[in-house]
This record gives C-alpha cells, sequence and structure tokens, in this order.
C-alpha cells in the first residue's frame, strides 16, 4: 500500500521515501533519524527473510483493512484509555523556539493516538508514529500522521532525542525475549526527564480470555501471543535503569454510540469484530446477527470485581447532552512509567 503526500508517493515499506517526506513535511521529526542505524536497517532487510505481517493487507491471515476500518468509524472508542496514557507522560514545555515535545509511538499503527490527540486537542505532543508493518505505515501517512517503518526492539532514533515513547495497543505482539530489548532501547531514546510507557494487559485478566476464546478462534491470524505480568513489567524498567519506575493498572475500555440502545449495540459489535479480524463469527450468521454475537460474547468476558471509579460490567445509557445512546465495555490494562530523572539545569519539563 502507498500513500499520496502533498505529490510524493509514501510507500509502507521504504524507509528512505518516508524519510524524504519527514524531511519535507516534518524536519523536526526527520532529524531523530540515526543515520547508523537505519543502514544497518536497510542491510539486514537484505539479508533478512520476509515475515508475515499479520496487518497487512490483501493477503490471507492478515486483519490490517479490517482494523485500519474500525478506526476510521470509531476513532474515539479508546479515548478513555489514551488520555490516560497521555496523562503519564506529563506536561513538556515547548521549546524556547515553539517546537513540541517529541513522543515516539512505536506500535502506532495507523497513527490512532496521535489522530485523537488532534481531534481532542490533549496533549501537547509532536507524535511520531512507527510501526513494524508496511501496511500501517502507509495507511498513517494516507491519514496525514507522520510515520517510519521500524521495529519496537530496533528503532531507528539518535539517542537522548525524545521527550516520551509509547508501547501500547499491541505490546503482547512483542516476543518474551525482545521486551528488554524495547524497554532498553527506550531508555537510549530518551532526554533527561524524559517517560517510557508500556501498556499491555495481565495474564489471566478478561483481556487474555478474550485474546484466548475469541481473537484466536474467530480471525484468521489466530492470536498465539503472551500477555504481561506486574513483576515481568516492573524487572523490565528496573534493569533498563529508569530512575523511577511503576506499574498500576487503568481504566481502558471501548465505547461506542447509536441512536437507540440496539444501534449502539450493533457498533460495538461492529467495532470489535474488525479491530480483531473475527472474520469466522460471519459463518452461518447475517451482519448484524454477527455484530449482535461479538458484543454479547464480549459482556460476557469483560467482567470486573468491584473497584472504585472502575466500571464492573458493561453499560447502556442515554446522554442528554448528545442525544445518543453510549455503551461501555469495561477493559483494565497494566502500565509500566519508567521515567529518567531531570538533568541540572534547564531542561525540556
Amino acid at each position: 500500500m502507498h500513500a499520496q503526500t502533498s505529490g510524493y508517493t509514501v510507500t509502507g515499506d521504504d524507509v528512505q521515501g518516508q524519510l524524504t517526506e519527514l524531511r519535507r513535511s516534518h524536519p523536526e521529526l526527520h532529524a531523530l533519524a540515526d543515520p547508523q542505524r537505519l543502514a544497518a536497517w536497510e542491510a539486514a532487510l537484505c539479508t533478512t527473510l520476509e515475515q508475515h505481517d499479520d496487518f497487512g493487507a490483501g493477503t490471507e491471515g492478515s486483519r490490517g483493512v479490517e482494523y485500519v476500518q474500525a478506526q476510521t468509524l470509531n476513532s474515539l472508542a479508546r479515548e478513555t484509555g489514551i488520555r490516560e496514557l497521555l496523562g503519564f507522560a506529563g506536561t513538556v514545555r515547548r521549546t524556547p523556539d515553539g517546537e513540541r515535545p517529541v513522543m515516539v509511538d512505536l506500535l502506532g499503527g495507523d497513527g490512532l493516538v496521535r489522530k485523537v490527540c488532534e481531534e481532542l486537542g490533549i496533549g501537547d505532543f509532536n507524535i511520531l508514529t512507527c510501526d513494524a508493518s508496511p501496511h500501517m505505515v502507509a495507511s498513517a501517512w494516507a491519514a496525514g500522521m507522520p510515520a517510519l517503518l521500524q521495529r519496537a526492539e530496533q528503532p531507528l532514533l539518535r539517542d537522548r532525542t525524545v521527550d516520551a515513547v509509547l508501547l501500547a495497543y499491541g505490546s503482547h505482539h512483542v516476543p518474551p525475549s525482545d521486551r528488554q530489548t524495547v524497554a532498553t532501547e527506550a531508555h537510549r531514546m530518551l532526554r533527561p526527564g524524559g517517560t517510557f510507557i508500556l501498556h499491555d494487559f495481565l495474564v489471566g485478566s478478561p483481556v487474555d480470555v478474550w485474546f484466548e476464546e475469541v481473537t484466536d478462534a474467530y480471525s484468521a491470524t489466530g492470536h498465539k501471543f503472551l500477555h504481561f505480568t506486574r513483576d515481568e513489567i516492573d524487572g523490565y524498567l528496573e534493569k533498563a535503569g529508569y530512575d523511577h519506575h511503576e506499574v498500576v493498572e487503568i481504566d481502558d475500555p471501548y465505547t461506542a454510540v447509536g441512536v437507540t440502545p440496539e444501534e449502539a449495540e450493533l457498533e460495538i459489535g461492529r467495532y470489535l469484530l474488525n479491530m480483531y479480524g473475527l472474520v469466522k463469527v460471519f459463518d452461518g450468521r447475517t451482519e448484524n446477527e454477527a455484530y449482535r454475537w461479538v458484543t454479547r460474547t464480549a459482556q460476557s468476558i469483560f467482567c470486573y470485581p468491584e473497584g472504585e471509579g472502575s466500571l464492573r460490567t458493561s453499560e447502556l445509557r442515554y446522554e442528554e447532552a448528545t442525544g445518543k445512546w453510549r455503551i461501555t465495555i469495561p477493559r483494565r490494562a497494566v502500565v509500566g512509567v519508567g521515567r529518567i530523572a531531570s538533568a541540572a539545569g534547564p531542561d525540556r519539563r
């Protein structure tokens, strides 16, 4: 896949082409790239066998098209969680010449986090979307989001150049053998005062059950990935050398709206089916029956113990302000936050 940007064709698998467009349209992000790391990456591509891309397009066993469609139809489905994640990055002041602080979104997909921030006016970060999927990178450019093809465990950016690094919404796709490397590489890229945010879901949680019983069974890609434990995340942050680190849980629900309760329930089902590529759910069912099945299944799986400020089961309520019905499917995420101490004297904070 490729995207047309101001007369230049940005191809998802062409790193040099992406850098050319970054130099033209986002020179401050282009300046982050490390020429030596880029050379090593390109040399490795020449000798490495092509890996299967679960988030590709037009190939059997990929769900990239459905994933992008889900975000396009309901970009604010995960608004609550994204707000929480941006909050961990804190408030970083602009530079004297007015440049915004930089966040690298290592698993940025089609640029969802940057898109949500722009739509809602939250955070003041200049976000570089990165992903290992050429289709996702091209989709990000097509949506107007600056992006760069790279692997989370092999970032192509210079040392001490960014203010925040985000690893979210897919961290379990990073093999356990590479997870420590991601945390350590994030530490390398961060300026003094910077923050690394690692978001995923706990082993044995309702999300883990959803992936095992639904995504793995009903998607074309399957889902054989290991989630995280608290101790695992804490260990990565400690070993990487962060000056301060913590592991917390946050609310990260899915939401959808509709003119009627039935429409809201269909919309959340449509979102989840596309989000996880649950194409096998359509077997023997009409389109609406498939969406309803997904909604009911999600409502039965995403249930939590009582917790202060947290939704325990799904909620459907009418909103006077919008005149619409909103459905919320609760989801709890685990977040590891690693911080680097500020250097003596003035810094970006």
